[in-house]
This record gives C-alpha cells, sequence and structure tokens, in this order.
C-alpha cells in the first residue's frame, strides 16, 4: 500500500503541470496529502479500515524516520522532527476529511495541503483536479483492494 502512495507522489505531473515545488518539502507535501486521502477512506470503511489505517500510519512514520535519519539528523533531532512530520499529516487528515464530505472548498484544501506560497491558477486546478478525480476513484475501492495498492 504505501509503495502505491510513494509511486503516486512520485508522479511528475505533480511538479510541471501542478508546480509543487520538486524539494524535499514539495515531494513532503505530496506524499503527506496522498497518504492523507488513503486514511480518510479507511476510515470512511469503519472497523474494517482500522487495521489498514493504523499499518499505513506504522509505514509513513517508519519511512519519515529513515529518510531523514539519511539526511544526517541523529536523535535528539529526530524524533522532534518526525513528530511535526507527523502532526503535518495529521492536519492534513483533517482537511481532506472536511473536504470529503462538503465542508471545505476542494481547491483552498489543495492549496493548504501542497504549497506553500502562491501558486498559479492553472497549477492549483490541475493539483485540485486530480485530488478529485484520485478520490472519487479510491471511493469504489475496498479494504482489500486498497491494501493491495489499487489506488487508480
Amino acid at each position: 500500500m504505501f509503495d502505491a502512495i510513494t509511486a503516486t507522489a512520485r508522479e511528475p505531473h505533480w511538479y510541471v503541470e501542478g508546480a509543487v515545488p520538486d524539494t524535499i518539502d514539495g515531494r513532503f507535501a505530496v506524499l503527506a496529502t496522498i497518504t492523507a486521502l488513503v486514511l480518510v477512506r479507511f476510515d470512511q470503511l469503519g472497523d474494517a479500515g482500522t487495521a489498514a489505517s493504523v499499518a499505513v500510519t506504522e509505514r509513513f512514520i517508519e519511512v519519515m524516520e529513515s529518510e531523514h535519519r539519511q539526511l544526517g539528523l541523529g536523535d535528539p533531532t529526530l524524533g522532534k522532527t518526525v513528530r511535526r512530520l507527523v502532526g503535518s499529516l495529521g492536519r492534513r487528515n483533517q482537511l481532506w476529511r472536511l473536504a470529503a464530505v462538503g465542508e471545505r472548498d476542494w481547491n483552498e484544501a489543495a492549496l493548504e495541503s501542497l504549497y506553500k506560497d502562491a501558486v498559479s491558477a492553472d497549477a492549483l486546478l490541475h493539483s485540485a483536479q486530480w485530488l478529485a478525480a484520485f478520490w472519487t476513484k479510491i471511493q469504489c475501492v475496498d479494504v482489500e483492494g486498497l491494501e493491495a495498492g489499487r489506488l487508480q
């Protein structure tokens, strides 16, 4: 599952048409956004999605810790950094939970989730439309399919 999320976050359209900065922060924003949408879908599936949601979250934490160790962060700094990144995932999870039920505007959610700075209307439209289409697709996938990495 997490490999499929990572592959989706690495698709070039995010950084070309979507104009997400191709930086560590930009790549994290896309990864956390896709992960959050998958977690929201698991939440919708109730008890059936709970174990999968926990597994994805744990894998996210493992990957963030591993990646930041490779960047040279040591133990005193690493814990704080990973907690901050998990908190960022949690904020995105809440943001997309609200967008999924129509309580937040989808374009505004995409702007908040993916971009730190201003972005062109075309880039935002690309990303928001892609995320909306992705959300529609994963709505049709059951827990087993999601766990198997069938995101599209």
